[in-house]
């Protein structure tokens, strides 16, 4: 009987297999996209609404514009690739919100937050693009549904979302929290891992520079990022982040394609 769950359970995972793209990398995904979709409307209003705006109107509308302009180049883009239905429930918010963390995170359907602990970091629009673009890629690459499948195979058994949700409700925003770097960890797993880190910072390359900005500017910003360090315990917006040398160094290695094919 286990062995015969175990091909039932391979078979299903076989079956949900996506791919991510411009990367081509195959993925997990057992959620529903409706279903995350659906989710991250609930748990984003929540959070805009125990969480407080910034009342600094030039740098919130900083944070639109960027945001607008990524967003243009993220459907440019499905539209080129024959992909613009994957975006049609999308429904994009760029929201800037009151806080010193270092941070920055995007739910599924594009509900985008920027702290304002992360705009001297990030120090102009080409600098918030890198930020914006990287945490962007996190959700059009679908990384959120691949983290919580893992999360829900690891602490639920892989219970559906829609059982976690009715049994366990707690305990799944907690997952959904962590998994999308929301404020502190929750749970034992950090928001991505190294290669969904890495494919992010990919495809925020491409988007930033299709939306008109110098992709160079992600080797600064993240040098800036990795002194922000300094002895202490490193910022939320790093956590399982590559180490600074390999990211900086395979930034710099992706640049120049990306510019050669996505450059206006």
């Amino acid at each position: 009987m286990t062995r015969f769950l175990m091909c039932i359970t391979t078979v299903l995972m076989l079956a949900s297999c996506s791919t991510v793209p411009i990367t081509g990398r195959s993925q997990l995904n057992l959620i529903p996209g409706s279903s995350m979709l659906s989710m991250s409307a609930q748990q984003y209003g929540t959070f805009l609404k125990e969480n407080k705006l910034s009342q600094n109107a030039q740098q919130t509308a900083t944070v639109k514009r960027v945001g607008a302009r990524v967003q243009d180049a993220v459907e440019r883009y499905f539209v080129s690739a024959g992909l613009q239905d994957s975006l049609k429930s999308y429904k994009w918010e760029f929201n800037l919100v009151e806080d010193k963390q270092v941070n920055a995170w995007c739910m599924p359907g594009g509900k985008v937050v920027v702290y304002t602990g992360i705009l001297p970091v990030a120090g102009d629009d080409a600098g918030l693009a890198v930020v914006m673009g990287h945490e962007i890629a996190h959700a059009i690459a679908e990384h959120g549904n691949e983290r919580m499948s893992q999360g829900l195979i690891a602490q639920m058994g892989g219970t559906a979302l829609s059982a976690a949700l009715a049994t366990k409700p707690e305990a799944t925003r907690q997952l959904w929290m962590s998994v999308y770097g929301v404020g502190s960890q929750y749970g034992a797993i950090l928001p991505y891992g190294r290669m969904q880190e890495s494919e992010a910072d990919h495809l925020g390359l491409v988007f930033m520079t299709m939306a008109g900005y110098d992709p160079n500017v992600a080797i600064t910003f993240w040098e800036r990022m990795a002194a922000q360090k300094g002895g202490k315990a490193q910022p939320e917006f790093l956590s399982t982040h590559p180490a600074d040398a390999t990211r900086i160094a395979n930034i710099k290695r992706l640049i120049p394609a990306v510019i050669a094919q996505y450059r206006k």
